[in-house]
């Protein structure tokens, strides 16, 4: 059996990624796409998201994207839209937090939009750098 030199096969290599922080210029809508915000996760590369021509759609995540980024209930992505279906769409492109902010600022995307700083699991924090968590002390004393 042959000894194996080095820190690991092929698989390693592929799995490197070091253009995580690089910053890439920002990609506008052209005629064809749409902005839209993910709604819901459908699995199998599929997802269900929320257009800012006030449709929903059926999106289905293209190859490129599907495996290297990871798509999130709540990020902002770019939307191919088919000229056949008009109820489905391909993700094209996602958008980075900053990225999602400085559409807003430029009215690309409306003001309304939610954009998501990180996970749906995160914790707000008050002033005093504690959680907020509202509760009445009330409903302490009966227990």
């Amino acid at each position: 059996m042959p000894k194996n030199k080095g820190k690991g096969g092929k698989n390693r290599r592929r799995g490197k990624n070091d253009n995580e922080n690089d910053k890439r210029e920002l990609v506008f809508k052209e005629d064809g796409q749409e902005y839209a915000q993910i709604l819901k996760m459908l699995g199998n590369g599929r997802c269900e998201a929320y257009c800012f021509d006030g449709e929903k759609r059926l999106c289905h995540i293209r190859g490129k994207l599907r495996k290297k980024v990871w798509v999130n209930v709540g990020d902002i992505v770019l939307l191919g839209l088919r000229d056949f279906q008009d109820e489905k769409a391909d993700v094209i492109l996602k958008y980075t937090p900053e990225e999602s902010r400085n559409l807003k600022r430029y009215g690309e995307i409306p003001d309304n939009a939610q954009i998501n700083e990180g996970g749906a699991d995160e914790v707000e924090e008050g002033e005093d750098g504690g959680a907020d968590i509202d509760f009445d002390f009330d409903d302490v004393d009966d227990i």
